[in-house]
């Protein structure tokens, strides 16, 4: 697969590993019979280090063949997270190190996730674009004179820190884009 074609989310082998691509910058050349580059972030599959590495436009990269399976978060054994496929109930086990900074995003019961598979076995998760978390701890409004909508930390009951509106309390629940982990609007 050349280089141009590539897009995000797909794996590709590289340097002798596996990575998700999850971001792609195309430069245009400078001056005549420059070559346009794509610079790549991508994530190791397992244990999403981030690697950012350039190509030219016709550079080969394999495609590494992914399934991938819709599941439901069932619960966490010691370290590792199980889930659950929707359609056959098939548990996957993947460890913190695979799951990385999305643990923060993984609540109870949590639908629409996504886990990769290479050759039957699970690599990776994707998640889904919003989630509902619990605020657990988050200063109480600024009353009085002030009409400007400060932002202020909240701290979710998965123990990442967003930043959320003023008007957010304690024990509400917010969407956090799991992609920016930014502060989505109030869920009911």
């Amino acid at each position: 697969m050349k280089a141009y074609d590539i897009k995000k989310g797909n794996v590709v082998e590289y340097n002798g590993g596996v990575y998700q691509i999850r971001d792609i910058e195309r430069s245009s050349p400078q001056g005549r019979g420059g070559n346009v580059r794509y610079r790549f972030t991508m994530y190791s599959v397992p244990g999403g280090s981030k690697l950012d590495a350039s190509f030219d436009a016709d550079d080969d990269l394999r495609e590494v063949d992914l399934v991938r399976r819709q599941c439901t978060y069932s619960y966490r054994d010691g370290d590792a997270f199980v889930f659950l496929d929707d359609e056959d109930y098939t548990p996957y086990t993947l460890d913190a190190d695979a799951v990385g900074d999305a643990a923060g995003y993984i609540v109870d019961g949590l639908t629409g996730i996504y886990v990769q598979l290479i050759d039957d076995t699970p690599v990776a998760i994707q998640l889904p674009q919003s989630v509902a978390i619990e605020v657990i701890d988050t200063p109480p409004e600024l009353k009085g004179g002030t009409a400007t909508k400060r932002p202020k930390p909240a701290k979710l009951a998965t123990g990442i820190e967003i930043m959320v509106p003023e008007y957010i309390g304690n024990g509400e629940k917010v969407w956090v884009n799991t992609t920016t982990g930014e502060f989505a609007g109030r869920a009911d």
